[in-house]
């Protein structure tokens, strides 16, 4: 056995002082903090991997706007709870361009991250219908959306989309569907954590089924247009963002500015509602909320009620980062390719030292390369992988907490550095040295 770059005992010492009891249930903030205390009390670099923030500067674009309105003296005004008039109607291009769907600028509403955005469509969804009062997660996904329905006391329904992928996709859905409780259906597209692509076809049989059974669709776009495998980030021609929307009426999109514009700090999203639903009214919706529709009591009660509003100057910031993009001044795509990069990077030296892709297909191609992938290493389960390579100064999160059933961990390419490839590659090839494969 070689030396691990970290000494076992530190690494055994914070957990058991942080009460962690199964490594594999560690969340992100509890993983992040033992890799930071072990860095400090070893003196070793950590490989963070663990967290998925931005690791690209803010658009500049949306800084100078930003600077601009405030400068301006927005600060001292109250946003519009309907949102920025500007913001909507770039909103509304910013669909069109990238996702050529046609959606009124009255039904994209900015927001306090999709964070927000999901947490008021939880809430707006699970009381249109009394009798549906259920989610249902395309699982693997982001694990706070699940705390998020936790606060509510909100129930929900999951299942591993790892087997169920193609022509097994809707029979799945639909299994879940036919019992009538389900309101919302949720997935991320590309898929956090596994980075899996849904495909046309995919996301047509969950289009005509969110119609059969009245089910709203919950379509989560944190990553939007970073499947690198086509150049998404041509406006107003092909290809485009993939989404539910071309096959159903019934549909939320989820647009964030946290990734595509690295824009995480300031907390700002938009969430685009399909004229349809916008405009619908539902009977305990209407008893409840003085007969507003469905897109009203989203802003003017659900929002209102939450925050108020969205950061007036960050409005700003989105609506000019969405204009440019949609006038083809700003390429984001180029922007956010980074993480592809690193992601081919760090699975090559991954795979060559023992490990696999979990999530290694999209039915027919290899998965993409972004801003997440998963790995596993033959003979250990996720608890014991995510530990070991603590030993290592590597630091991921267990797949079981995003609502995985397969063995592995997810890896996050945001945070990686030049110098950092080669320590991982000699740290992995001491943990393949020292969990040499059985054969």
């Amino acid at each position: 056995m070689e030396p691990t770059p970290i000494k076992r005992e530190i690494i055994d010492s914070l957990i058991a002082q942080l009460g962690i009891d199964d490594f594999a249930k560690a969340t992100i903030r509890e993983v992040k903090q033992v890799a930071a205390m072990a860095e400090q009390q070893s003196g070793v670099g950590f490989i963070k991997m663990e967290m998925g923030i931005p690791g690209l500067p803010a658009a500049q674009v949306g800084v100078d706007a930003q600077i601009k309105a405030l400068q301006g003296g927005i600060a001292h005004a109250y946003p519009d709870i309907q949102g920025l008039p500007e913001l909507k109607r770039q909103a509304s291009r910013f669909v069109k361009a990238f996702i050529n769907i046609d959606i009124d600028a009255n039904g994209c509403i900015p927001v306090c991250g999709s964070m927000q955005g999901t947490f008021a469509s939880f809430l707006t969804c699970s009381q249109a219908d009394r009798n549906k009062d259920t989610i249902l997660f395309i699982d693997p996904g982001f694990p706070v959306q699940k705390m998020q329905l936790q606060v509510l006391g909100l129930k929900y329904e999951t299942f591993d989309v790892y087997d169920y992928r193609g022509d097994k996709l809707a029979p799945k859905i639909e299994s879940y569907l036919t019992k009538g409780n389900v309101c919302a259906i949720v997935y991320s597209n590309p898929n956090n954590p596994s980075w899996v692509c849904l495909t046309e076809s995919e996301l047509q049989a969950i289009g005509e089924l969110a119609t059969r059974y009245d089910a709203i669709v919950m379509e989560d776009l944190a990553y939007f247009a970073m499947d690198f495998r086509q150049d998404l980030g041509q406006p107003y021609q092909p290809p485009y963002q993939p989404s539910v929307a071309h096959y159903t009426d019934n549909y939320i999109l989820l647009i964030s500015g946290s990734k595509a514009f690295s824009y995480a700090g300031e907390r700002i999203g938009v969430t685009c509602i399909s004229d349809k639903l916008f405009f619908r009214h539902y009977d305990d919706l209407a008893n409840r909320y003085e007969g507003l529709p469905f897109g009203l009591v989203f802003s003017t009660r659900m929002l209102y009620a939450l925050s108020s509003g969205t950061s007036h100057s960050a409005q700003y910031a989105m609506a000019e980062m969405m204009r440019a993009a949609a006038d083809g001044e700003y390429n984001f795509r180029n922007e956010v390719k980074t993480y592809g990069d690193r992601a081919r990077r760090l699975k090559d030296i991954f795979t060559r030292h023992g490990f696999h892709i979990v999530y290694d297909r999209d039915l027919d191609r290899p998965v993409a390369d972004g801003f997440y992938f998963t790995i596993g290493y033959p003979g250990m389960t996720s608890g014991q992988l995510a530990r070991e390579l603590m030993y290592y100064g590597v630091s991921a999160i267990c797949l079981i907490t995003t609502g995985s059933e397969q063995e592995g961990l997810r890896v996050c390419t945001s945070f990686i550095e030049d110098h950092q490839y080669e320590w991982l590659e000699e740290r992995m090839r001491i943990f393949e040295t020292n969990n040499p494969l059985i054969s």
